[in-house]
Formats: C-alpha cells, sequence, structure tokens
C-alpha cells in the first residue's frame, strides 16, 4: 500500500528536529545543573560565614568576660591582702 509523501515527509522532518534540537537541549540541562551547583555552594559560603561570625562573636564576649573578671581577682585579693595585714 503507498504512503503519502506529505506524511512521510512530516515525519522525517520532524526526526531531524528532534534530533537536532538534542544537543542544545542536553548543553542547557547541563548549564541548569552547574548553575544550580554553583548557588548552592554560595548560599553553604554564606550561612558557614554567618555561623562562624556569631561563634566569634560569642567567643570574644568570654574573652571580654574573662578579662573583666581578673581585674576584680585582682582588685580582690589586693583589698583581702591589706585588710590582713591591717
Amino acid at each position: 500500500m503507498p504512503v503519502n509523501e506529505q506524511i512521510t515527509d512530516s515525519v522525517t522532518q520532524v526526526n531531524t528536529k528532534v534530533v537536532g534540537e538534542t544537543p542544545a537541549m542536553a548543553m542547557g540541562n547541563l548549564l541548569m545543573s552547574t548553575s544550580q551547583a554553583l548557588s548552592n555552594a554560595a548560599h553553604n559560603a554564606t550561612a558557614a560565614q554567618q555561623q562562624a561570625q556569631i561563634t566569634m562573636q560569642a567567643a570574644t564576649v568570654q574573652g571580654v568576660n574573662s578579662l573583666m573578671a581578673i581585674g576584680s581577682a585582682v582588685i580582690g585579693r589586693s583589698a583581702e591582702g591589706i585588710i590582713e595585714k591591717g
């Protein structure tokens, strides 16, 4: 049974179009995956910097508290020494 040439031509053109678009689609998918991965990496780096800043600030506060306590301890010991000798 003969097939209409227009149908054969139409199917051939669609197949050619799909085969021609395949590399572009693959490259688009690769670029989208890469950009998503880089975005996640940048977000993770920002979050890590924020958490590190909080930790460093807490350590600084503890250090200042220790320095302040040392001054009070020195004054307390000096006063104790004066009172005992007095």
